[in-house]
């Protein structure tokens, strides 16, 4: 992500009647419309487990559903939302457009995912042209040919490659390199011993390795030599890749070089003739984040034979375009990615599976249908000021803060006051003028659209930064943080409560919800570990007095530890991977109460079911993370993910935090209980 969570409610997207309720003059009836209340399990003690004190009532009735890993609020929105976008599509198909609109686009996109007994019969043939261009390498110097071609269609090969801001210079767009290359979710699957890095192992090698290959073509001998070549040659990569733990190091992740220096790290690679392939022009410089990976990698195109690599890059492909491709293709991507590592019982129906590869293609060319027609102007004007409240309560949790100094303090709230907010959707939408989508194949449509993306993202070398430019669509669950343009990014989609009208959620629910899980969050992600190292003009850069970034380094300390005694499955949550996202939970939580105490509701602490306004509050929070997921599902978390499960999400930062302690009479003794003195507080 740069920097994503999940958040809260908006009218326009589930009000049946649209946005008529939504500036109602009647008063509310706020007991009537419970978002929380409802969802309560009161067999359980607030202190022993909130999470499934406010949300076990909604997880005991609702079972996860065979096609997902994880069921929750998350997928209660994005179902809701792939209704809107399936109306959408439907219409277009209706339409018979001109071909270039985007009505022409989304209908013939969504007739060519949809049109499944052209792609039985298809088979693999619509990838025959890239099978042979594999076939064609016959040295180095074109199978480097091959990298640059794959990676402009959107195949993984190791070449990590992509454009981004300079973490030094957030007004240059450089060429950067990643670790890449390996098939697995993490590089840990390689290594780890535990018992489900070691199941997704062998099924890895013994049938899913061999079963695409097989797919794709090659004879049982080759399948068997190639399934072992493949393996090693990952494995050899994932090796000397960094663990997800270590990435969070911008300094240690930001090595820049010019060519003549990447070169002498990559003996075996002419970077400017590859660079001129994968059509990024005039390139002098790049930005190299783990130089040991790339070192590995020039060794092995040595160590492994042309043929080794064709079999690597066959199965790539073939990977990458399963989605897209028959049944058997489908089916053993799912069996592996969906059943093995996430615990999935079942595929997605069709139309749901095209309306989300669809959404991640071109989504802008939905969200602007999307926003016409759901979600005008006037529904953002609660969240737009819900950001200025949080604002200004974290300036004011700075401006008390004792650990750190004024100098320090001045530069924080410097970068406070310019930290930008986009909410809803862009103000510009991108250009997909130069978007090809045709009736089929569907394969050919999928690699439009990623060349599409490749070439665009290619061509923001040497020009000025779009700061007004968003990386997430408005019909999108989530939001995220830029270190870079230090802005929050919080879509439509991320405020929305499924089945509620905005004016039928209380200010309490919704400063949990949105203020405090999403807005402050993000806000807070500006001062994490990672992101209190961009200045106020996004730059990496080292502002803080060297006393005060020990003092935060300590208190962090804290929370790492707090988080890495956590076990779920018997693994230990990566408390120092995990540490940014507990530390916005944890500072979205504080800044949200604070900015909440500053409502009317608050103040005049009327009940509504029962319930206070702060304990209302927590139990908003706390719908943000309502779901559950399979063990799995959970397991494939811990070691790939920076974010905690989202039990621990709830119950981790509530057990920080005195307001909890008061609102629910948590005494010590209860599972959740911390002695004061032990409690992480860091904003």
């Amino acid at each position: 992500m740069i920097k994503k969570i999940y958040a809260a409610p908006l009218c326009a997207l589930f009000a049946a009647s649209l946005f008529s309720a939504c500036h109602s003059n009647e008063t509310p009836d706020y007991a009537a419309h419970d978002a929380v209340y409802k969802n309560l399990d009161t067999t359980v003690k607030p202190g022993d487990d909130f999470f499934m004190y406010a949300n076990g009532g909604w997880i005991k009735k609702n079972p996860i559903p065979a096609a997902y890993s994880r069921w929750g609020i998350g997928n209660l929105v994005s179902d809701e939302l792939r209704d809107r976008l399936k109306k959408i599509n439907e219409d277009a198909l209706k339409e018979n457009a001109a071909k270039g609109t985007n009505s022409q686009k989304i209908g013939d996109f969504y007739y060519s995912g949809m049109d499944t007994v052209e792609i039985e019969k298809q088979g693999l043939s619509p990838l025959k042209p890239e099978l042979d261009k594999i076939n064609q390498v016959t040295d180095l110097k074109s199978l480097l040919d091959e990298f640059a071609h794959l990676s402009v269609i959107g195949v993984t090969t190791p070449i990590g490659a992509y454009v981004a801001q300079d973490a030094k210079n957030s007004e240059k767009m450089m060429l950067q390199l990643y670790q890449s290359g390996i098939g697995l979710p993490n590089r840990d699957y390689y290594f780890n011993a535990d018992e489900q890095s070691v199941k997704i192992r062998n099924d890895y090698q013994q049938t899913h390795l061999p079963t695409v290959l097989k797919l794709s073509g090659l004879d049982d001998a080759n399948v068997k030599a190639g399934t072992q070549k493949v393996y090693a040659l990952e494995k050899f990569l994932a090796d000397s890749s960094r663990k997800l733990e270590d990435l969070r190091d911008p300094y240690h992740n930001y090595n820049k070089m010019p060519l003549a220096g990447l070169s002498k790290l990559t003996p075996q690679i002419d970077w400017k003739d590859l660079f001129a392939k994968m059509a990024y022009k005039n390139i002098d410089t790049v930005i190299v984040g783990q130089p040991e990976y790339y070192r590995a990698l020039s060794k092995a195109l040595t160590t492994y034979s042309i043929n080794d690599w064709k079999t690597y890059l066959r199965k790539n492909l073939v990977a990458e375009f399963s989605g897209q491709l028959s049944k058997a293709f489908r089916d053993e991507n799912f069996r592996f990615y969906g059943m093995v590592i996430s615990g999935k019982k079942s595929q997605l129906p069709r139309w749901k599976q095209v309306i989300d590869a669809e959404n991640n293609l071109m989504g802008e060319v939905l969200g602007q249908l999307f926003v016409k027609e759901y979600f005008p102007e006037k529904t953002k004007e609660r969240y737009v000021k819900l950001v200025d409240a949080i604002r200004a309560s974290f300036k004011e949790h700075i401006e008390k803060l004792d650990w750190m100094s004024s100098e320090t303090k001045t530069k924080a709230l410097d970068k406070l006051s310019k930290v930008n907010p986009k909410v809803g959707y862009p103000d510009k939408w991108k250009d997909f003028s130069n978007l090809e989508i045709v009736k089929g194949p569907y394969v050919q449509n999928v690699i439009n659209a990623n060349i599409f993306w490749y070439k665009r993202e290619a061509n923001k070398i040497g020009k000025p930064v779009d700061r007004t430019e968003w990386d997430m669509t408005p019909q999108t669950y989530n939001a995220y943080y830029n270190p870079s343009n230090n802005e929050i990014v919080l879509p439509a989609a991320q405020f929305m409560i499924p089945g509620a009208k905005d004016d039928e959620v209380d200010d309490a629910v919704v400063y949990g919800y949105a203020a405090a899980s999403t807005i402050g969050h993000e806000i807070t992600h500006g001062f994490d570990d990672e992101g209190r190292q961009f200045d106020a003009k996004g730059n990496l850069k080292a502002w803080w007095t060297p006393q005060d970034s020990a003092k935060f380094t300590q208190r962090a300390q804290g929370i790492i530890n707090q988080f890495s005694n956590y076990t779920v499955y018997g693994l230990h949550v990566n408390g120092k991977a995990s540490q940014g996202e507990n530390i916005a939970d944890l500072g979205g939580i504080v800044i949200g109460i604070d900015a909440f105490k500053k409502t009317d509701q608050y103040k005049e602490g009327k009940k509504i079911n029962g319930l206070t306004p702060m304990q209302r509050f927590f139990l908003g929070y706390s719908l943000g993370w309502l779901g559950h997921e399979r063990e799995e599902a959970l397991k494939n978390q811990i070691v790939t993910d920076v974010h905690a499960p989202a039990f621990l999400r709830v119950n981790g930062p509530f057990s920080d935090v005195p307001e909890f302690y008061e609102a629910f009479g948590i005494k010590k003794g209860d599972k959740m209980w911390i002695d004061p003195d032990k409690r992480v507080k860091i904003w």
